[in-house]
């Protein structure tokens, strides 16, 4: 009983760090994981042994890909590229199912561009389409918040599902394929919400702003827009296709080169590339400040990331992955206990990265008790963790504060917009991941 006294302390002091007292989670990770250390018995020389074996085998298989698709994040961003992919979309569907589009551009731009950032990037996209069809900011902002929440939260190369996968040894292909199936629903819930209910909310951008700019003719097309973006999760999953036991390549050679570039490191090199390759107009300079500044974005998801792998570590080292396994036995929790954690951490923290990759940590000691040790269990799982840390988004979240101010909502109709919506598409997540789980496991 001691032991989930501790681990009840542990889990407060790293909510109480992170959300009141705004101690980075890096740090708060590190102290978590030598305070567990230390009140689970470990001697000194076995917690530093466990914290930096943590910390380094978690980064040594997806720390060169999160540099790499925050690079990739950086150039779309840099280039217009998600503006472009928001035009054509809207060229498509009209400036009446205009929420639909920008919900549709979210669900694309999050899976190398962080949520919040992709939201600053289409906000004055929003805007354009307000004055100019007077459908309200707060159905606009809602749609385009829950497209790229969706993504952000299950389909990697997008760092908190990545790392998810990582530490839970989850492969990486088979979550791509299956946060797609369960994102796209997820993302769609947000933009039903935004537009049978926000719908009674007037909010206008102000008339008097300054028009945007007509870039169209600086904007990369479409297809170039996308390269980055498509190429790394076309390669991964032709791998993880043929990876399948009941895929056999009679051509040896091919089937090689196919694992190859498949890999996650290779795929996602692949969309380094493409993105550089398409921006031949700019300077070797502008090249290198535009990696330079990739590089930096990526420099605090990766150390938060081995940091959650070193405390996981911890709790691998200590009793209580056997004391819990012990006291769930008996009890069928499944993909609700890391449903629930995620949620919990996220609610009480804020932060949907750290709250995966916190959860990924505590988790992965306890899934054979949980009955997911299987490959598809371990996919599943990284999918659940996601969902929780996708309910719910509110007053601690930083991107509650950017939907909000950059789509000129008030606290009170964002709270009812924004917050309601991610709630309403963490239980859609859940359900759908139960229903996946009656059908693989």
């Amino acid at each position: 009983m001691l032991i989930f006294i501790y681990l009840a302390l542990t889990i407060a002091f790293i909510i109480f760090a992170t959300a009141k007292y705004k101690i980075h989670p890096f740090l708060t990770l590190i102290i978590a994981s030598l305070g567990m250390g230390l009140v689970g018995g470990l001697e000194t020389e076995i917690i530093i042994k466990s914290l930096s074996e943590g910390f380094g085998n978690t980064l040594k298989s997806i720390g060169i890909v999160i540099a790499c698709g925050s690079i990739i994040g950086t150039y779309l961003e840099k280039t217009g590229s998600a503006k472009s992919i928001a035009r054509s979309l809207l060229k498509i569907t009209g400036n009446d199912r205009s929420p639909l589009a920008m919900n549709l551009t979210g669900f694309f731009v999050s899976i190398p561009v962080f949520c919040d950032s992709g939201y600053v990037i289409l906000s004055t996209l929003n805007k354009a389409i307000n004055r100019k069809t007077g459908i309200s900011l707060a159905v606009l902002g809602t749609s385009l918040a829950a497209g790229l929440y969706a993504t952000h939260v299950f389909v990697p190369p997008t760092p908190g599902p990545l790392a998810a996968a990582s530490i839970l040894g989850a492969n990486i292909g088979r979550v791509l394929i299956y946060g797609f199936i369960v994102a796209v629903p997820v993302s769609l819930v947000g933009w039903f919400w935004s537009i049978y209910y926000c719908s009674r909310f007037s909010v206008n951008s102000d008339l008097m702003e300054e028009q945007e700019k007509d870039e169209v003719s600086q904007l990369p097309d479409v297809f170039t827009a996308l390269l980055p973006i498509i190429v790394p999760i076309f390669l991964i999953t032709i791998k993880s296709v043929i990876d399948h036991p009941s895929i056999v390549l009679q051509n040896k050679t091919l089937e090689q080169i196919i694992s190859f570039i498949g890999h996650p490191i290779i795929a996602i090199l692949f969309g380094v590339f493409m993105a550089m390759i398409t921006m031949r107009d700019l300077s070797k300079e502008q090249h290198f400040n535009w990696v330079a500044d990739g590089l930096k974005a990526a420099g605090t998801i990766i150390l938060i990331t081995g940091a959650g792998g070193a405390f996981g570590n911890i709790l691998r080292a200590t009793s209580i992955s056997d004391v819990i396994n012990k006291g769930l036995i008996d009890f069928e929790i499944g993909l609700l206990l890391p449903f629930f954690i995620a949620a919990l951490l996220k609610t009480a923290q804020g932060s949907s990265t750290v709250s995966i990759i916190t959860t990924a940590a505590m988790i992965a000691p306890l899934l054979d008790a949980l009955g997911l040790s299987s490959e598809m269990g371990k996919v599943l799982s990284v999918l659940a963790i996601g969902a929780g840390a996708m309910t719910v988004s509110h007053l601690n979240d930083s991107y509650f504060w950017v939907v909000s101010q950059f789509s000129k909502m008030s606290t009170n109709v964002a709270l009812r917009s924004h917050t309601v919506a991610t709630l309403l598409q963490g239980i859609t997540a859940i359900l759908l991941i139960q229903v996946l789980s009656l059908l693989l496991l």
